[in-house]
């Protein structure tokens, strides 16, 4: 390609958006600085190895940045480059949560067309003697679950083995917390090829549930028009996953039992059975050995259950896991509303630092999509969270600005459940439709919805 035709994209380059786009998609940590070591622009990758927030670093000098060995250690930036070429060592850095990493340490010096330093590329890469680089893939993110706490880490770094498994697993943990995902991720990454299917026994009617599970055959009961599969027929060669185990009838829990022991399914009003590979997997966020102890619960299905147990803590006690999850929230509704929001401001980031998220993750990504929505400048502050944010939250009256238009700041009181998030969604919708003066494709727009969709909750929640 002549250079002539590659000259605009170069120029591109040279903006920030287009330097931070190319950086973004390599795959080792980089950070840009000048020639005595103040760093300019660093990538995704060096945020994810050294804990750090690009934002708050641009502008400090590099070894207060890395908390690298090398930096005290002949570093051509701090001592003065004694050659004009790329250094490779080997070196450990500090993270900010304390853990040491070992790795692969380039600094190349770019220079101009005299001869002369301008300015410096630093490189990092963990080596292959790194506990974090043991397991590549899921030392911070298993599929959409993303995490670099130790609890987290750990579930990460066991779940290829689970997954060679057949046996049974049983998940527990807080509402919101993951677990459905975290379920779907061991059949996706296990050899099984059939397909995963789940059943939520707290959603369904209880005389329905029987059906659910193990089908019925025709005219087995009034309206039973159709035989039925039943789902643990539908999971042949995948995996069953039920949630809300702990909402199982007795009487269920013993048929139940009963197919994890032979794995033949009785459908309601028949006598024949039908043979199935399915893996069983469950989860619960209710303590099943107190349910025991309450003869709610088989002892003897918990006993089955718990062959593989994985415990999901509560988003309050995953430390920094809070702020990996804000930005990874906020890049994917940038990118859903095609909003340019950079990211949070402090007050925001102290709010949702010290908030207990009595919906954890699933209470982090609604109030994200809910501030990222109406957000109408470059960072989400205290005005764009929901109203319920607001109330009870310990920060200073100062910090807390009054909240959106149409926003309702009386909400529920922190120390209560926070809202619903179809109370949200519906809060939503009528504030992008003051908005937008009533015209419901502009106020589809601004939800990053279809018009069809903003049309269908629209009549779900009754909105005329």
């Amino acid at each position: 390609m002549p250079f002539s035709d590659i000259s605009p994209l170069l120029r591109s380059l040279t903006r920030p958006e287009g330097l931070a786009a190319l950086l973004d998609v390599l795959p080792i940590g980089v950070a840009v600085m000048n020639k005595d070591g103040v760093l300019q622009a660093v990538n995704k990758k060096y945020e994810l190895l050294t804990g750090v927030v690009g934002r708050n670093v641009l502008g400090m000098r590099c070894l207060h940045a890395l908390r690298c060995d090398f930096c005290m250690n002949d570093c051509p930036v701090m001592t003065a480059w004694k050659a004009s070429r790329p250094r490779t060592v080997e070196a450990n850095i500090v993270n900010r949560s304390r853990e040491k990493i070992f790795v692969h340490l380039t600094l190349a010096p770019l220079i101009d067309e005299k001869g002369a330093i301008r300015g410096v590329i630093e490189a990092i890469q963990p080596r292959s003697d790194n506990a974090l680089d043991q397991v590549p893939v899921h030392a911070y993110g298993l599929g959409e679950l993303i995490g670099r706490s130790p609890q987290v880490r750990k579930i990460f770094a066991m779940t290829p083995s689970i997954a060679q498994t057949d046996s049974p697993v049983l998940i527990t943990g807080e509402t919101g917390t993951g677990k459905d995902m975290l379920a779907e991720e061991i059949h996706n990454e296990s050899d099984r090829d059939g397909p995963f299917i789940k059943v939520n026994c707290g959603a369904l009617p209880e005389d329905l549930l029987e059906s659910e599970f193990f089908g019925h055959a025709k005219n087995a009961f009034p309206g039973a028009d159709m035989p039925k599969p039943g789902r643990l027929r539908m999971a042949h060669g995948g995996t069953l996953f039920i949630t809300e185990v702990a909402d199982l009838p007795l009487h269920l829990q013993t048929k139940l039992l009963a197919y994890m022991d032979d794995h033949v399914v009785y459908p309601v009003g028949s006598t024949r059975g039908a043979r199935t590979d399915v893996r069983i997997m469950a989860a619960s966020n209710h303590g099943l050995e107190d349910l025991v102890r309450q003869k709610l619960f088989r002892q003897d299905l918990l006993f089955r259950l718990n062959v593989i147990r994985l415990n999901l803590p509560p988003l309050r006690e995953r430390g920094d896991d809070i702020r990996l999850l804000q930005d990874h929230f906020l890049k994917i509704f940038q990118a859903r509303f095609n909003k340019k929001v950079e990211g949070f401001s402090k007050n925001v980031d102290t709010l949702l630092k010290s908030y207990t998220f009595p919906g954890n993750i699933r209470e982090l990504r609604n109030l994200i999509e809910y501030a990222v929505s109406f957000c109408d400048s470059g960072i989400v502050s205290m005005r764009h969270l929901p109203g319920y944010m607001l109330q009870g939250s310990g920060m200073p009256d100062r910090l807390v600005s009054a909240p959106a238009q149409g926003q309702q700041a009386g909400g529920a009181v922190g120390s209560t459940p926070p809202e619903r998030w179809e109370d949200v969604q519906r809060k939503m919708i009528l504030e992008a439709l003051v908005k937008t003066g009533g015209k419901k494709q502009q106020a589809a727009d601004l939800l990053g919805w279809g018009r069809s969709t903003l049309w269908r909750k629209m009549k779900h929640f009754g909105i005329e």
